[in-house]
């Protein structure tokens, strides 16, 4: 079914959208002296030819994050923080794996973020567009959610055993 008014509904909508705008919000220009990554990375553009390379090229992304992002370490020691203190308080270990998988859900959605953000970037360059905002704040949304949930999790396994040491020690 054709509605009559639907093309040129849909044509103001986008003639009249709100991704035109006089405000400059481009990127800022990041001051480096050096690439956080070597730009010699050889077979990068090829599948890794055996598992040891593929885990390197891993590894590099987890570097790479843990080096360029705030919220990486942040993450990555709150996570370290939480898993000793499981350790100290001998929670069971299910509780220990519980707190273990939401960090690790934290960090593997820390590490898409800074993929995602990445790409968009590689894809606005130094311009503003509404859908790569849009993108990003999901993106960072998700991690948000994780964290938080992350957050909720371990309170709920450590908080008991540890006021109860706590009271102890008194």
């Amino acid at each position: 079914m054709v509605f009559p008014h639907s093309r040129s509904s849909i044509t103001q909508f986008f003639t009249a959208s709100s991704l035109s705008t006089t405000q400059d919000f481009s990127m800022p220009k990041p001051n480096q002296s050096e690439p956080v990554v070597p730009k010699n990375r050889d077979l990068a553009w090829k599948i890794a030819p055996n598992l040891l390379v593929s885990f390197q090229y891993a590894w590099a992304g987890v570097r790479y994050a843990f080096i360029t992002q705030r919220n990486f370490r942040i993450h990555t020691i709150i996570g370290t923080l939480a898993i000793s203190l499981g350790v100290w308080l001998a929670i069971p270990l299910v509780e220990l794996a519980v707190i273990g998988l939401t960090i690790g859900l934290v960090l593997a959605l820390e590490l898409l973020n800074t993929a995602l953000e990445s790409v968009v970037d590689l894809t606005v360059k130094h311009s503003y567009h509404e859908l790569a905002k849009i993108a990003k704040d999901c993106a960072a949304g998700a991690v948000l959610i994780s964290a938080l949930t992350a957050l909720f999790v371990a309170s709920s396994l450590l908080l008991p055993p540890l006021l109860t040491r706590l009271q102890l020690l008194s």
